[in-house]
């Protein structure tokens, strides 16, 4: 069975001058049209879109399996957009520019739009929140470097984020919007797109994590010395061990291979966090969390924290928690037979005639609609090839 996969790999360097002056270009003329036909809210939900911001990038002329694609393409629309002609805002980016949202928001938010306490509450709530859950809550391997929020006079926002695993040197890329957003913890994300899935990635924003998340709660209420003696108890009996054993023989590949220890022995399994801040959890107690969204939004809550309390609750409670990677776009999208994913090829088809609608609406010349459209049309054969064929782009 032929199964196409491809990477997202780490490209050193920067992208040429002359490459980003004409991508800012692009980008701003493509965007421009979105936004003045439907608005900032459908713009949003168009760059929200792992394959279409995806598609994207690869029309402005990137590598368009390159992880470079989210940082230069989100760094060409802080340039390409401002708030007095598109009414859209951008803070954050790479490195220590990820951090800026927390500084930036009030500022920029009041001085571009004028918005209530509320209004800015929110979205300062919302650059914390998903970059807690991509860092501690979903526990892949992947730590972020990259942070992005997008947002407009109504309050609306879109929020990018990338995760680098260093020892494979690959990128996973997660989307969150606004819109329908229901809570920050029950499967959140509007994609998180990546190589494949990762076995035994620590998920508590699973709807199947429930009850866990529920006894973390619990357990925090009980205090710091109740949640000693449970790791004690856990640590004397070596169930960790003996879970851990058993998932390993039961998570073999087609070839017989144990495919968790051989690719992922990065990935902390249920291994118990070595250090765990217990000042925090005493911090916890006294706030007394009412829910699990409560809890982790705690400054000083990270993924120890988080960790010991899903494995205390599993072990002891017997309030399993999920540990399914909540991918839900690889590279490779998918073979024919719908192994390991189906191909969303309805949803590729919609992008793509929604950019190429875009690309001939916008005010740019002739031959850089020409040029835009084959970049599109590439980029399409890219997709449905790869799936006849493995591909390995580190």
């Amino acid at each position: 069975m032929k199964r196409g996969t491809v990477n997202l790999p780490l490209h050193h360097g920067q992208a040429p001058s002359y490459l980003v002056k004409r991508m800012i270009k692009l980008s701003s003329a493509i965007s421009t049209i979105i936004i003045e036909e439907n608005g900032s809210k459908e713009f949003f939900k168009r760059i929200s879109d792992p394959l279409w911001f995806q598609a994207f990038g690869c029309v402005l002329g990137f590598d368009w399996h390159s992880s470079g694609l989210t940082t230069v393409v989100t760094g060409v629309l802080k340039q390409s957009l401002n708030s007095e002609q598109h009414r859209i805002t951008i803070s954050g980016g790479k490195g220590k520019n990820s951090t800026k949202p927390k500084y930036e928001i009030k500022t920029l938010a009041e001085k571009n739009y004028n918005l209530s306490t509320s209004k800015i509450n929110h979205l300062l709530y919302a650059s914390k929140m998903s970059a807690k859950i991509d860092n501690s809550a979903i526990q892949d391997g992947f730590n972020l470097y990259h942070h992005m929020i997008f947002f407009d006079e109504d309050g609306n926002w879109t929020i990018i984020q990338q995760g680098l695993n260093e020892k494979y040197k690959l990128a996973r890329r997660y989307h969150w919007i606004s819109d329908n957003l229901i809570n920050y913890i029950i499967e959140p994300h509007k994609g998180i797109i990546g190589q494949e899935r990762i076995p035994l990635c620590l998920n508590m924003t699973s709807k199947e994590a429930e009850e866990n998340r529920k006894s973390c709660v619990d357990l925090v209420k009980e205090g710091s010395n109740s949640i000693q003696s449970y790791i004690y108890k856990i640590i004397e009996t070596n169930t960790l061990e003996k879970l851990d054993k058993w998932i390993s023989l039961n998570r073999l590949d087609s070839d017989g291979n144990n495919f968790v220890e051989q690719r992922y022995s990065h990935i902390e399994k249920y291994e118990m966090p070595r250090k765990i801040n217990w000042k925090t959890m005493d911090e916890l107690y006294d706030i007394s969390p009412t829910n699990y969204e409560h809890l982790i939004s705690q400054n000083g809550v990270g993924p120890s924290t988080v960790r010991a309390l899903a494995l205390i609750s599993e072990i002891i409670y017997g309030n399993r928690a999920s540990w399914s990677d909540p991918v839900k776009y690889n590279y490779a999208h998918g073979g024919k037979d719908g192994v390991p994913y189906p191909i969303a090829r309805n949803t590729y088809d919609n992008s793509i005639k929604y950019l190429s609608e875009a690309i001939n609406g916008s005010e740019i010349e002739k031959i850089e609609k020409i040029s835009s459209l084959k970049r599109l049309s590439m980029y399409s054969n890219i997709l449905f090839n790869t799936n006849d064929y493995n591909y390995n782009c580190k």
